[in-house]
């Protein structure tokens, strides 16, 4: 086995077909691209033993979306180190080890769901799977920029389109795995059929002689529920919610197929390059800033180049993963009150999957359009387009809920489509940039390092968007038990007003509750509560427009002596 994963073993012959590369690349990248479908999980985490609907010690949406924050510090962190250890071991055992994490990560995460351990889920995805991720992002990128240096943009395009794509795959199968693995909780009957007790903020009832904790099914989290059923009464942890069974059966799937995919990985030999192709001329280099010498991979972190990209793809990653974190999550809160009879759990799901859709598809596109107006240029539209789209996103949840029309939804499913082309375009066209300022010869582990920019960007966007909708949350339903009236509030959950915040914390009053028991004509505030977070990213975004304005050409004295890039190798 160690012979086979060594260095020697992937040197392609000279008759080799260069095409055949990206296959295995993509495939690597769209079992680890799955991570961008996580947003498919947390309907069910956070009702591991409510099933139906969370109950009291079901873990929160902000608990669970810091699992994917975990996995994206750790894809940076082990990218950064994976980088250099590329160079020297070659792309197959990197993909190896990768296969190795991420399917493994799954299982132990598989374990911790199953016996509700939060620390287990973040120790397996999180951390060990957050390896994986990082492996097996690397490995790919840097073999086919050296198997395609006439056409480097497009090359980290094919790689990283996969990467994109894997929610394209991994949505429904994520989703139907869960559905097949789903079984509904024990079912009391209505709300004025069963004699409910409050204690604690938690609702009780006596089943078989006992007082077991139950939670209740209302009109308004019908839209919400995995599979849907009848409002009423269940007894919480006698159902199945199907995830722990979901990241079990993955966690085999993708070990097998990455694996497959590493052996199939060749890099090109010494002094190779395509047959009848040149390098372009002085004219086209200087304008497009695409240098003819090599950088260290120590000397590239010393100049100032490398930071304005950090940045760079920095924010721009920042502002598009927290929207993916809870991509499924924000379309049933926007839009799943207003239009409920379009925007079930079904559509939220289908959305997700197009995010796949376009994020892959501007992974090529963009990347490939920067090889013809070059890469600075591409991330000038990257970032005064985002700005735009991001601010209009709040001006569509206020009028949403003024105007429950389906041309805001509409409206909505554009703006993020776009965003989303640009994000993934931002990781498409990076590798690319890299290889222009510093060279080809050690981008794979310059990429690595900068890719330490995604783990910042994987803490900042989840925790902003989840924290400050946690605030908004909390806000809102302050200020809508204001509106309500006493009687018919203790008539609803068993309690009075003055024990709302346990309640709360208890998840027995939410908004959708609360919005049952409201004065007519009360608007629905759900739609807003991500408002802030949009401007918070429009800032961020126009930090990183002025960062990429002042990229100029790596200083000659961090060139290595008298070695000239060579384009092939």
């Amino acid at each position: 086995m160690a012979s086979l994963l060594s260095k020697e073993r992937v040197v392609a012959a000279a008759s080799f077909n260069r095409w055949r590369v990206p296959v295995a690349a993509v495939a690597i990248h769209l079992c680890i691209g799955s991570v961008y479908a996580w947003s498919i999980y947390n309907p069910a985490l956070i009702r591991v033993l409510g099933v139906v609907t969370p109950a009291a010690h079901d873990w929160s949406l902000v608990q669970t979306n810091r699992v994917f924050t975990i996995a994206i510090v750790f894809l940076g962190l082990s990218a950064a180190l994976a980088g250099k250890w590329l160079e020297d071991v070659g792309p197959r055992k990197v993909g190896a080890v990768a296969a190795l994490c991420w399917g493994g990560g799954y299982l132990v995460g598989g374990l911790g769901i199953e016996f509700h351990q939060l620390s287990l889920v973040y120790l397996g995805y999180g951390v060990i799977g957050g390896c994986g991720l990082g492996l097996g992002y690397v490995s790919p990128v840097s073999t086919l920029i050296r198997w395609f240096p006439d056409h480097r943009g497009m090359a980290a395009g094919m790689a990283i389109m996969g990467f994109g794509g894997g929610a394209l795959i991994g949505t429904p199968l994520k989703r139907f795995l869960i559905r097949t693995f789903y079984s509904s909780p024990d079912y009391l009957g209505t709300v004025d059929q069963v004699n409910l007790v409050t204690e604690g903020g938690r609702r009780f009832a006596e089943v078989a002689g006992q007082m077991r904790e139950v939670v209740i099914v209302g009109a308004n989290d019908l839209g919400g529920m995995i599979v849907r059923g009848a409002q009423g009464v269940y007894v919480v942890g006698t159902g199945n919610v199907g995830v722990a069974q979901t990241f079990l059966t993955l966690g085999v799937v993708y070990f097998l197929v990455m694996l497959a995919a590493a052996f199939a990985f060749r890099v090109p030999p010494p002094g190779w390059k395509p047959v009848g192709w040149a390098p372009p001329d002085e004219a086209h280099r200087v304008k497009r800033m695409i240098s003819t010498h090599n950088v260290h991979i120590n000397e590239a972190l010393k100049t100032r180049q490398f930071y304005q990209l950090w940045i760079v793809l920095c924010f721009n990653v920042t502002a598009g993963i927290g929207v993916l974190s809870v991509a499924q999550t924000m379309m049933s809160e926007i839009f799943g009150t207003t239009l409920p009879q379009i925007v079930d759990s079904g559509f939220a799901a289908t959305y997700v999957i197009m995010i796949s859709v376009f994020n892959m598809c501007g992974r090529f596109v963009w990347a490939s359009t920067s090889d013809y107006i070059g890469r600075r240029a591409t991330y000038w539209i990257f970032f005064a387009l985002g700005i735009a789209l991001y601010l209009s996103i709040p001006f569509i949840a206020q009028s949403v809920s003024m105007n429950p029309a389906v041309i805001w939804l509409v409206c909505f499913y554009a703006v993020t489509m776009l965003i989303f082309t640009m994000y993934g375009g931002g990781f498409a066209t990076i590798p690319a940039y890299l290889a222009d300022l510093f060279g080809t010869k050690f981008v794979g582990g310059i990429h690595g390092r900068l890719l330490t920019a995604w783990s910042v960007a994987g803490v900042l966007g989840p925790e902003a968007i989840t924290r400050l909708r946690a605030g908004a949350l909390d806000s809102a339903i302050h200020d809508l038990a204001t509106r309500v009236d006493p009687t018919r509030f203790r008539q609803a959950f068993g309690a009075s007003l003055d024990q709302l915040d346990a309640l709360v914390a208890q998840k027995t009053v939410t908004i959708a509750k609360l919005m049952e028991i409201a004065p007519t004509g009360t608007v629905d505030p759900t739609p807003s509560l991500y408002n802030l977070t949009m401007y918070l990213m429009a800032g961020l975004l126009a930090i990183a427009l002025i960062a990429n304005a002042l990229v100029r050409p790596v200083d000659s004295k961090h060139y290595l002596p008298d070695e000239p890039a060579s384009e092939g190798r």
